[in-house]
């Protein structure tokens, strides 16, 4: 790509302000995977279907590759990087989805799952405790090649009851999620 199709613009990633050097037409996704490093975000499709490059914006769950670099300009975007809480250097309080998805053992290959936890996430956002016929309608948009929808609605579940519970989120651990594949 010539140089001169280039620009720069500034994004709103995680709670940073980030600039970011690219054609206008690219793809968030491919600015948060492969300029800025945040590879939890999957490419799956490439045409919004499968939801493997869901984050939020603003708390609600966007899919990644249908928003040019050009309009996230000047947007808050939180990847599945950002959805834990940093306590310090080394420890993250996971958010209660994420924690979830741990104990409930929900990833097979793992490869949707970050997807999955932001949607889940944001639906938690907005209905603190959701019936299967609503966690079955908002997850219908996503696909899990590994089949394992019975463990992510158990997930959603106990994230529901796990935020219920206490006023925050999620368990401090050294672990992070939503690595890089």
């Amino acid at each position: 790509m010539p140089e001169s199709s280039l620009r720069v613009f500034s994004l709103n990633v995680n709670g940073e302000l980030r600039k970011v050097k690219a054609a206008a037409d690219t793809p968030l996704l491919w600015i948060l995977r492969d300029e800025l490093q945040l590879t939890g975000t999957k490419y799956g499709c490439g045409v919004g279907v499968c939801g493997a490059c869901t984050v939020h914006e603003n708390g609600s769950a966007v899919r990644s590759c249908q928003i040019t670099v050009s309009s996230a300009a000047g947007r808050a975007f939180t990847t599945i990087e950002g959805l834990a809480a940093k306590t310090d250097q080394l420890h993250l309080h996971l958010h209660s989805c994420q924690q979830a998805w741990i104990d409930e053992d929900v990833a097979q290959c793992g490869f949707c799952q970050p997807g999955m936890i932001m949607e889940a996430a944001a639906l938690l956002s907005k209905h603190s405790r959701p019936t299967d016929a609503d966690i079955d309608s908002t997850m219908s948009h996503h696909v899990c090649r590994c089949g394992t929808y019975q463990r992510i609605r158990q997930a959603i579940h106990r994230a529901a009851e796990m935020q219920s519970a206490k006023p925050s989120t999620g368990t401090k651990t050294g672990a992070k999620t939503g690595g890089k594949s």
